[in-house]
C-alpha cells in the first residue's frame, strides 16, 4: 500500500487544531457506549477490545476467518467519530486498539501519545449516490459533475438527499467540507473571505435544504435508506456499492455513483494499538497479527471485494467487477482531496454548519415524568436536558441550536402533563430547562399516548423547513390509555413523515420501544448506563 499524500497529514492536524477549541473538554461526557460485535471462535487464546467506527461491520467477514485462523478473539465495540475522540483523551480506557474512519480523530484526541503501530487499512472517498433512474434525468451520468449542478437540481426541488451530521460524523464533516470548497470556486485553499461570501453562504443554505434525513453514523444512514424511501445520499464509496448490492439483490433500483469534480473527501481508515494500562505484551502481539493479517496481499484482495481501495493507484483487475461501472463506480478514477483550510477557517466553518447554515432542527421530547422517574431518574434526566438546551454545554459536543430551531418539551404520565416550545437559541430555548426543573414525576405510563402528541405537534409547522424528529424517553412499561394501533393510524395518515428516537431508561420495555422505531423510521438508543450521553447521541440524528 502506498504512503498517503504528505498534505493528507496537514489536513488531519488542522481539524485536530481546530476541533479542540470547541469547548472545555473536562466537561465533555465521555462514554462511547455503542453496540458492539463479539468475533470469536472455539480455544481461542486472548482478546482484543477494538473501539471502531461503524462502517467496519461491513469487514466482519474477514474478522472472523482472522480470529479463526489466529485463535485471537476480537470483540468490537462500534462508535461515532468524536466519541473515540474522547474515548482516546481519557487517563485509561479499556480498549487494546482504535479504529475511526479517518486519523484526524486520533491525532485529535490522543494527546498522551498513547497510539503506536498506526497504519491505514483501506481508503474510500466520500460520494454522493442518487437513485439511477433519477440520476439519468438529472444529466449525472457523466464525468464532470460539477457542486454547481446539484445544487440547481436542489433549488429546482427535483433532488432531495441524506448525510450524516458534519459535526457528528466523520463522512458528514469531510462533505461538508468538500461542499464549501466546490461553492467557492475550488480556491487552492478555503479561506474565511470564502466563508464570509454571501454567495457562498446562501449556496451552501441552499444545498443543505437538500436534507431530507440525518444521521449520526454512516452505517445507520445506509440501513435508514435501505429501509425508507428516499433519492439519495452521501456517504462512503464502500457503503454507496455494498447498498446497490443489497437494493438489487431485493429486486430494487441501484443508487449511480457521483464523483463531483471540484472536490473529494478521503477516508483513510487507521488502525492504531493503544499502549498504558491495558498494555501487555499478548495483546500488543495479538494487535500486531491482526494488522499485518489485515496487510497481506490476499486479505487486502478480500478488503476490496467490500467496496474499499487500498491505494490510491486504483483496484486489482479481479476486483472492478465489485465497483460496477453500470453503477457510475469509477475504480481507477484518481483521488485528490481539498487542501487544508488555516485552523481559525475550519473552526468558522463547523459553527456555521451548527448555527446557521444546516436546516433548522424540529426537536420534539416526549420526557416520561411517571413516578418511578422520582429521585435518581428525574437527576439524571434534568442533567441530560441542561446539555442540550443550555447552550454553553451543548456547544461542547457541537450540539448547539440555531436561529431557526424549534423546541418543544411534552411532559407526560398517564396523561399529558404539560406542552412547553421555544424558538432560536437564546434565553428562550434556556428557559425550557427551567421549565424541566419544575416539574415533579407522578402517575403511570402511556408511551403511545405521548408519541401521537408529539407527531400531532410535528404536523403543526411546516416540515418542508426543518428536520424533525420526536425523542421519546421512558424508564417503564405502557399502562396508559394509548396503544400501538391508534399510534399506527394516525402515523400512516400523516402527509410527512416524522421518525421517533426513543431512548431506554430504568425498566422500559425495549420490545415496545423497537415497534415504534420500526414504525416511523427511527433508532433506540440505551439510556440505562449514561442517560446523558443517550441524549446526546440521539441529539445527533437530526
Amino acid at each position: 500500500m502506498k504512503e498517503n499524500p504528505r498534505y493528507l497529514l496537514v489536513i488531519l492536524l488542522a481539524f485536530c487544531f481546530i476541533l479542540t477549541s470547541c469547548g472545555d473538554k473536562e466537561d465533555i461526557k465521555t462514554t462511547p457506549a455503542g453496540p458492539s460485535d463479539a468475533i470469536t471462535a472455539p480455544g481461542n487464546r486472548t482478546t482484543l477490545k477494538i473501539i471502531s467506527g461503524s462502517e467496519n461491520r461491513e469487514l466482519a467477514p474477514i474478522l472472523q476467518k482472522f480470529s479463526e485462523e489466529k485463535k485471537i478473539n476480537l470483540e468490537m465495540v462500534y462508535a461515532g467519530s468524536l466519541d473515540i475522540m474522547r474515548e482516546l483523551e481519557k487517563d485509561t480506557t479499556p480498549y487494546n486498539a482504535v479504529w475511526p474512519a479517518s486519523s484526524l480523530w486520533i491525532s485529535l484526541g490522543d494527546k498522551n501519545h498513547r497510539v503506536k503501530h498506526l497504519k491505514t487499512t483501506s481508503i474510500t472517498p466520500v460520494i454522493f449516490g442518487i437513485k439511477k433512474s433519477l440520476a439519468q434525468s438529472l444529466g449525472f451520468m457523466r464525468d464532470d459533475v460539477k457542486m454547481a449542478d446539484i445544487l440547481e437540481a436542489i433549488k429546482s426541488g427535483k433532488l432531495k438527499f441524506s448525510m450524516t451530521s458534519a459535526t457528528q460524523s466523520n463522512s458528514g464533516a469531510s462533505a461538508y467540507l468538500s461542499f464549501l470548497s466546490a461553492l467557492s470556486g475550488s480556491p487552492d485553499v478555503l479561506t474565511m473571505e470564502n466563508l464570509e461570501n454571501p454567495d457562498v453562504q446562501e449556496g451552501i443554505k441552499s444545498l443543505l435544504s437538500g436534507i431530507d434525513r440525518s444521521s449520526g453514523s454512516s452505517e445507520w444512514l445506509k440501513t435508514l435508506f435501505l429501509q425508507g424511501d428516499f433519492d439519495a445520499m452521501v456517504n462512503y464509496e464502500s457503503l454507496i456499492i455494498t447498498t446497490d448490492q443489497e437494493l438489487v439483490k431485493a429486486g430494487k433500483e441501484p443508487l449511480y455513483a457521483v464523483y463531483p469534480v471540484d472536490g473529494l473527501a478521503i477516508s483513510d481508515s487507521p488502525l492504531g494499538y493503544v499502549s498504558g494500562t491495558k498494555e501487555d505484551e499478548e495483546s500488543e502481539k495479538a494487535f500486531l497479527e491482526l494488522q499485518n493479517y489485515l496487510s497481506d496481499p490476499t486479505v487486502q484482495s478480500e478488503i476490496q471485494k467490500t467496496g474499499r481501495r487500498t491505494g490510491y493507484e486504483g483496484v486489482s483487475e479481479e476486483n472492478k467487477s465489485v465497483f460496477n461501472p453500470e453503477w457510475g463506480f469509477k475504480p481507477d478514477r484518481i483521488l485528490s482531496p481539498i487542501k487544508t483550510p488555516q485552523a481559525e477557517v475550519i473552526f468558522r466553518a463547523l459553527e456555521l454548519y451548527q448555527t446557521q447554515f444546516r436546516k433548522p432542527s424540529l426537536n420534539i421530547y416526549c420526557l416520561d415524568y411517571s413516578g418511578s422517574m422520582s429521585g435518581e431518574g428525574n437527576r439524571q434526566l434534568e442533567e441530560a436536558m441542561k446539555e442540550l438546551l443550555i447552550q454553553e454545554n451543548a456547544k461542547k459536543n457541537l450540539l448547539q441550536a440555531s436561529a431557526g430551531e424549534e423546541n418543544v418539551i411534552i411532559f407526560f404520565d398517564d396523561n399529558i402533563m404539560k406542552i412547553v416550545k421555544a424558538s432560536g437559541n437564546g434565553a428562550e430555548t434556556e428557559n425550557l430547562y427551567r421549565e424541566v426543573e419544575s416539574m415533579s414525576p407522578e402517575g403511570g405510563t402511556d408511551i403511545y399516548g405521548a408519541a401521537v402528541k408529539a407527531l400531532e405537534t410535528g404536523a403543526g409547522y411546516d416540515l418542508s423547513k426543518y428536520t424533525p424528529a420526536v425523542i421519546l424517553m421512558t424508564d417503564g412499561r405502557h399502562n396508559g390509555g394509548g396503544n400501538m394501533q391508534k399510534l399506527k393510524n394516525f402515523y400512516n395518515s400523516m402527509v410527512v413523515k416524522i421518525p421517533v428516537f426513543s431512548i431506554m431508561f430504568g425498566d422500559a420495555d425495549e420490545k415496545e420501544l423497537t415497534e415504534i422505531s420500526k414504525l416511523t423510521g427511527g433508532r433506540v438508543f440505551d439510556g440505562r448506563r449514561d442517560l446523558i450521553d443517550a441524549f446526546r447521541k440521539v441529539k445527533g440524528y437530526n
